[in-house]
């Protein structure tokens, strides 16, 4: 444990008013001292860097390294801590190891391969809707279509059965809340290393279309990887490739209802099928809302300078790209929703070598989403106000408990 400095901030900071927006604190922070020490759960004071050109560089530099085992690095929580050493996977990895494992999934998360499932995607989405239609209202837009459209995905994409979603939505919600313990977090990544372990084995035998599938003849099978890497991989693409998409559904629902004339053209887009529109709408909503909340973690490897600043090696620093998003210099009126801003150089899924894999993905499930429901559920309104919504501030992904939604 670092020993606490006098005067610096705890992170993360505590939201405004207003719950589309970044902690002011760390608004204030970007203006007067871009580059700054906080304090975390644990005590430790790594640096937050917050201007957009500076978490750029920041990312883009192989002299900070993404690798949470090292000394110094700034743990999101205690759980996540405790897992550092328990489960590896591509996303905490540098150099070759990093594009080793990266460069094996590369393939089953193209553009083009993630175009392709756009009518398998669009019946989901009109089949989710057609569902909720028929329910009571009010209905919960969270669990009657965000969560299941992204889980019914990323379960067909890696060969996971939606028939567990219910296991592995209980074990994701322990992961990614800021609460859990040490020994919680540990006890739900076993259950899920376990499960996926026990799945990559039964791959082999009973192999189908999907990049478990693959993982298990080319990797396992010819011992390149082991059981345990496998899962670990596994474990990172399913909570990610379902937890991030179904918050920024429901999150960008939410905005959306409350900039009705911004609504209103989505909805034409929707009805008319402007994809230029849509498309440029949702990296809008990726850059204005940004889920992944708790920053980009590094940890220097030498001495380096960021914005002015001096990071000695073994300092942790935060990336901060919800303020870097704000930023505006990068988006002028950066505190602004406008679906018409050209807004794709954002940084949502971060910047270089680490970039989220699964972006491809996320753009046009976000695109159909947002393009379907609002046009299929025209009178779509919030059943309660919106300060009686739960935030997910107790969260490492940001977004709504529930969504109380009528029409």
């Amino acid at each position: 444990m670092t020993e606490t400095l006098p005067g610096v901030p705890a992170f993360p900071m505590t939201r405004g008013r207003c719950p589309f927006d970044p902690p002011p604190e760390l608004a204030r922070i970007q203006h007067d001292e871009p580059v700054t020490r906080v304090e975390l759960w644990d005590g430790s004071t790594p640096w937050v860097v917050t201007r957009y050109d500076d978490v750029r560089a920041l990312l883009a530099d192989p002299r900070f390294s993404a690798d949470s085992d090292l000394p110094g690095y700034p743990h999101v929580t205690e759980g996540r801590a405790a897992r550092s050493g328990v489960t590896k996977s591509f996303i905490t990895m540098d150099g070759a190891a990093h594009a080793a494992q990266r460069r094996l999934l590369t393939p089953d998360f193209m553009v083009k391969k993630m175009e392709a499932l756009r009518p398998k995607i669009q019946g989901i989405v009109d089949g989710l809707i057609d569902e909720m239609l028929a329910g009571p209202k009010p209905a919960d837009l969270v669990q009657a279509f965000a969560l299941p459209l992204p889980s019914l995905v990323i379960c067909e994409l890696l060969g996971v059965p939606y028939a567990d979603r219910a296991l592995f939505h209980r074990i994701s919600k322990t992961l990614i809340s800021r609460t859990s313990t040490a020994a919680e977090s540990l006890a739900a990544t076993k259950e899920l290393l376990d499960y996926f372990g026990e799945l990559t084995e039964r791959k082999l035998t009973e192999p189908g279309d999907d990049v478990l599938s693959k993982l298990a003849a080319e990797q396992l099978a010819t011992g390149r990887m082991t059981r345990h890497e496998i899962a670990g991989m596994g474990q990172v693409l399913l909570v990610a490739g379902h937890e991030t998409t179904a918050n920024m559904i429901a999150l960008g629902t939410v905005a959306l209802l409350e900039n009705p004339s911004q609504l209103a053209e989505m909805r034409a887009a929707g009805e008319r099928g402007d994809a230029k529109l849509l498309a440029n709408a949702v990296e809008e909503l990726l850059r204005y809302l940004n889920i992944a909340h708790s920053g980009r973690r590094r940890v220097a490897l030498e001495d380096v300078e960021v914005g002015g600043q001096l990071i000695r090696r073994g300092e942790g620093v935060i990336a901060a790209n919800d303020m870097a998003n704000r930023d505006d210099s990068a988006f002028p009126d950066a505190d602004v929703l406008d679906i018409h801003r050209k807004a794709r150089h954002h940084v949502a899924f971060g910047y270089g070598v680490h970039q989220c894999l699964g972006q491809p993905l996320a753009r046009v499930e976000l695109q159909v989403a947002y393009g379907t429901l609002y046009h299929r559920i025209p009178t779509l309104a919030l059943a309660k106000p919106l300060g009686e919504l739960r935030f997910k501030d107790d969260m490492a992904v940001y977004g709504v408990h529930e969504l109380p939604v009528t029409w």
